[in-house]
């Protein structure tokens, strides 16, 4: 399970990372065709705001593999060793339940509903950008099932 995090979470240090190169190089691209050549690029304005989606779901899968989304680790805190591993897998499980429902679900639905919109200045459907949302639910709920895994493992919660 390791080599699985290990490899899925590179991968995605690369996706989010490449997302983020492609938003720089495109800004300064706008910033050259606006000033310097007097002409704006407005395809590249609509990518870059499709790219930041895209690296901030990646990004959120991230967080999720260090199990550094949102808690209340004053509760964890004042609990037994138990009961602190019982409440940082319910933290766990809410959150695979969310990627599942909202993300996976619904982020499947959303896109195939835009599949017959096209983007304005790109011309290709919107869909395709959408595509995130199920694709980050996906590795939220791999992330989230071997932290549940790493948390049962463990001898004493922290």
């Amino acid at each position: 399970m390791k080599q699985l995090r290990n490899i899925l979470t590179r991968l995605l240090n690369v996706l989010a990372g490449g997302s983020f190169l492609v938003m720089v190089v495109l800004t300064c691209w706008q910033v050259f065709t606006r000033y310097i050549l007097g002409n704006p690029s407005s395809w590249s304005e609509e990518l870059v705001s499709y790219m930041f989606a895209w690296m901030s779901l990646l990004g959120a899968s991230l967080v999720t593999s260090e199990r550094g989304h949102m808690n209340i680790p004053i509760l964890v805190e004042r609990a037994g060793p138990g009961a602190q591993k019982m409440l940082m897998c319910v933290g766990e499980l809410i959150a695979f339940l969310f990627s599942a429902v909202i993300l996976v679900f619904g982020g499947v639905q959303i896109a195939n509903l835009a599949m017959g919109q096209m983007t304005s200045s790109l011309g290709v459907p919107i869909g395709i950008f959408y595509v995130v949302l199920p694709l980050s639910g996906v590795l939220n709920m791999v992330y989230t099932a071997l932290n549940i895994a790493d948390i049962v493992k463990q001898k004493e919660a922290k």
